[in-house]
């Protein structure tokens, strides 16, 4: 079975910082997100007031257990980092990794 690779968009709250939004996902990361059974990596995009979130887990199993505990159960750590995003414009998709170039 392929990889799958979370999308998840959304808009910042007005007034957020990006930079205390930047480091809430680096701590969610690096003491959450990435010890969860799966986890390849975590992609943080930004276009303007858009930002997308890749993040590549080794089987659909794995990320929708994933999200199954985040959304039913989140932590101190997601809580913080969900307090930054305009919940009203988030567009959840996955996606089956078919082929990968580079890192």
């Amino acid at each position: 079975m392929s990889k799958v690779t979370f999308y998840y968009e959304y808009k910042l709250k007005k007034g957020a910082s990006v930079e205390e939004f930047l480091a809430a996902s680096e701590k969610l990361n690096n003491e959450y997100i990435s010890k969860q059974k799966g986890y390849i990596s975590w992609k943080q995009l930004n276009d303007n007031d858009i930002w997308v979130d890749l993040l590549t887990f080794e089987t659909m199993d794995d990320v929708k257990a994933f999200e199954d505990k985040s959304n039913t159960n989140p932590n101190e750590l997601a809580l913080s980092f969900y307090s930054y995003i305009n919940m009203l414009s988030c567009k959840v998709r996955y996606f089956s990794v078919e082929k990968s170039y580079g890192i």
